[in-house]
């Protein structure tokens, strides 16, 4: 199939282009690279900068290479960012789905794979989440992928544009050859790595006053060759499932202690630390249920254990000490 991947020079988006032309299909890469990395971008793929709110230019992309699927990475994807600057996250999310979802219309492209996020939540009720519980998002990058996920119901209904909706928990990981490398950086086992490798003087933890075991943030960490895993199988299934919105995580919960003390065994390194205070809009627990996923997509996480998605993380860390370098 002919797939335009969108946000292909980031840290997701990179990774499933490496995926999707190891199975064959075509891929062409839309990037505006301000958050990206050119040499992220897998060699094989065609490669376009440009800005997913430029319409005319989407829709000119689409027809010239028969686009047939567009698998959609393209987002500002920080939290306490989007409490900070809650117009960067509508403008940029929001308005580029409709601007991509708006080409597509205007051509024969109709399957679009969207990179959503368990932050459509909020602090859920019940623990692990299910796709069925209330969509309460608790900061303006939560509530920007929910708004696309109806606009995207809407397009579905009006022209057609057969879409899934992937929920991700916490992606974490490396493949081989891509990585993890954001400016700033807010991951948190990036950071850990970073500190136990001494780029960065002590790892900050946001809170220990939370109703957890340990008092800190759990968080369901899913490596990112699992989720890209989930996109390819997506758009096998798409034609024929109704479900249209799919939880991606492992199922097990791990506070931001048990990460360091997982960091700290990968490593043989310590990881100093400093106490900081909650974020504001962050959650206390988020564990999915992805039971809907593995019944309907038939997809199964195969890099589940934490111990082994942190050691993936180090080691692309260590053959690649200054990232993407660009």
């Amino acid at each position: 199939m002919k797939i335009l991947v969108s946000g292909g020079a980031g840290y997701i988006g990179s990774i499933t282009a490496e995926l999707l032309l190891q199975q064959g299909h075509g891929v062409t890469v839309v990037d505006n690279l301000s958050r990206g990395h050119r040499s992220a971008v897998p060699a094989k793929a065609r490669f376009i900068e440009e800005d997913i709110r430029n319409l005319e230019r989407m829709k000119g992309i689409l027809e010239e290479f028969a686009i047939e699927c567009v698998m959609h990475f393209s987002a500002a994807s920080l939290v306490g960012e989007s409490m900070r600057d809650p117009g960067e996250y509508f403008g940029n999310n929001v308005v580029g789905v409709i601007r991509l979802l708006e080409a597509m219309a205007r051509t024969q492209a109709r399957r679009f794979i969207f990179s959503s996020t368990a932050a459509t939540y909020g602090e859920p009720a019940r623990v692990p989440i299910t796709e069925d519980e209330p969509v309460r998002p608790t900061n303006p990058y939560g509530e920007s992928k929910a708004m696309c996920e109806r606009v995207l119901a809407w397009y579905e209904a009006i022209h057609g544009i057969r879409y899934a909706a992937l929920r991700y928990f916490n992606a974490a990981g490396a493949s081989p050859a891509h990585g993890e490398d954001h400016d700033p950086e807010t991951h948190l086992i990036p950071l850990a790595l970073a500190a136990a490798a001494g780029k960065r003087r002590e790892l900050a933890i946001f809170g220990r006053d939370y109703p957890t075991p340990d008092g800190t943030c759990i968080r369901d960490y899913i490596h990112v060759l699992d989720l890209a895993a989930a996109h390819a199988l997506a758009l096998e299934k798409l034609g024929g499932v109704g479900e249209r919105v799919f939880n991606l995580g492992n199922g097990n919960g791990y506070s931001v202690l048990e990460v360091v003390r997982s960091v700290e065994r990968v490593t043989g390194r310590a990881v100093p630390t400093r106490d900081e205070p909650r974020r504001p809009g962050d959650p206390a627990r988020l564990v999915a249920s992805a039971a809907r996923a593995r019944a309907v997509l038939g997809w199964e996480p195969r890099h589940g254990e934490l111990d082994s998605i942190i050691r993936d993380a180090w080691l692309w860390q260590q053959r690649y000490p200054n990232g993407y370098g660009d």
